[in-house]
């Protein structure tokens, strides 16, 4: 079994550059996150015919089986919302800087380059 492997990044990120790639995947996951509650709310409309277009809506058992669906559709969303609160929590409160730098050391001592 082989190990994954991963692209050379060009220029190496920063801590700052890493923070906000972390941050821009936050959103990228919240906007997906959107797009599968417009889903479910069309997906709802069409069920209950209230989409244009639509000549009747559905039986009563195939609405309940819909409605149990979106219902665990927006259980796994909720869990999501809580995941990514927390990272973002922990990407905006996290230090660009990891702390100060300490004193300088010792100079060395100088070697000449014989001629």
């Amino acid at each position: 079994m082989s190990q994954p492997t991963f692209p050379q990044i060009a220029p190496p990120l920063t801590r700052e550059g890493s923070l906000n790639e972390i941050i821009a995947s936050i959103a990228m996951e919240e906007l997906s996150l959107s797009h599968i509650l417009n889903a479910e709310g069309e997906k709802l409309q069409y069920v209950l015919g209230t989409l244009p277009g639509l000549d009747e809506a559905a039986a009563l058992e195939e609405v309940i089986q819909v409605n149990q669906s979106v219902q665990d559709t927006l259980s796994g969303i909720v869990e999501q919302q809580m995941v990514l609160s927390a990272k973002l929590s922990a990407a905006l409160s996290a230090p660009i800087a990891p702390g100060p730098t300490g004193p300088a050391g010792a100079t060395g001592p100088l070697i000449y380059a014989q001629q």
